[in-house]
């Protein structure tokens, strides 16, 4: 079990949380995640990217947002709960090299987070870093400060100008590509459909592009197959071959085909938990 040290909350359902786990914080490198479970005895097991660590603190912090049953149990612990299981870290480092042009950093929502030690460890690395950041609107930014702290340039857009420029990632971007001292790669980790576009508009320039994919997952140790993913027409398993692969080798479609699988059964609401609530109304 691990112990919840600090709680934040970013925006409406996206949170930060600092969990005790010494072990994992000295071992972690950029690129990697965890996979975690709430309950005891069969709980949902989701994966969740390592957004910071202290190896001196012994401490984790991950980013999340509400959106499934499993994510709003957690929104609901606060600092003192413990976490029934924190397992990590999985997954290949990002392989991290002294570059001779810039390294482009693409982090659409909540993508900034895992996004986060991949710019701190090309800045360590002495790499010319410009980050990209995207998002609806300028209440839905994170980690702005800290990303501005360790890149050489940033850029961010919004889909309705309400902070930076009113554009979608892929402008600046294309406009990078087409400057006289282009990208010597792209990282770019967000909506599939967001990495989708990045990998097609650095495709025509042959700009290495690095995606860091978020599938469903269930073990993280590559032998439940639910991750897998088509890179190249190869089948590959996000948990022990990924989570980053070549973005023009990815099948965006297939893998977004997937992602829709239980959609209909994410919308469902727990009758219990319909009932408790009705209750709760009758209460007041």
């Amino acid at each position: 079990m691990k112990k919840i040290l600090e709680k934040k909350q970013l925006s409406a359902d996206v949170f930060r949380m600092k969990i005790e786990a010494p072990l994992i914080a000295e071992e972690r490198q950029a690129g990697q995640f965890l996979i975690i479970q709430i309950d005891q005895n069969y709980g949902e097991r989701i994966p969740l990217t390592i957004a910071n660590a202290n190896a001196e603190e012994g401490f984790v912090e991950i980013i999340f947002q509400a959106v499934g049953a499993t994510t709003q149990k957690l929104s609901r612990l606060n600092v003192g709960d413990f976490i029934e299981n924190v397992l990590g870290p999985l997954g290949q480092p990002t392989h991290i090299e002294k570059k001779d042009g810039p390294v482009v950093c693409v982090g659409g929502g909540i993508g900034v987070a895992p996004m986060h030690p991949i710019v701190e460890a090309h800045h360590k690395a002495g790499n010319k870093v410009i980050t990209i950041m995207g998002a609806r609107n300028k209440e839905l930014l994170i980690m702005e400060d800290e990303m501005r702290a360790l890149s050489d340039e940033l850029i961010i857009c919004t889909d309705d100008g309400s902070y930076g420029r009113k554009d979608l990632v892929t402008v600046p971007l294309k406009e990078l590509c087409e400057s006289e001292n282009p990208p010597s790669e792209v990282f770019a980790i967000g909506p599939p459909i967001m990495m989708k576009f990045c990998a097609e508009t650095t495709r025509p320039f042959a700009v290495p592009t690095m995606v860091s994919l978020n599938t469903i997952m269930v073990d993280g140790t590559g032998m439940c197959g639910g991750c897998r993913v088509s890179i190249g027409n190869e089948t590959k398993f996000v948990c022990v071959d990924g989570p980053e692969f070549d973005g023009h080798l990815v099948d965006f479609d297939n893998m977004m085909l997937r992602q829709k699988a239980y959609k209909k059964h994410e919308a469902h609401r727990c009758n219990l938990d319909v009932e408790a609530e009705k209750l709760e109304a009758k209460q007041k």
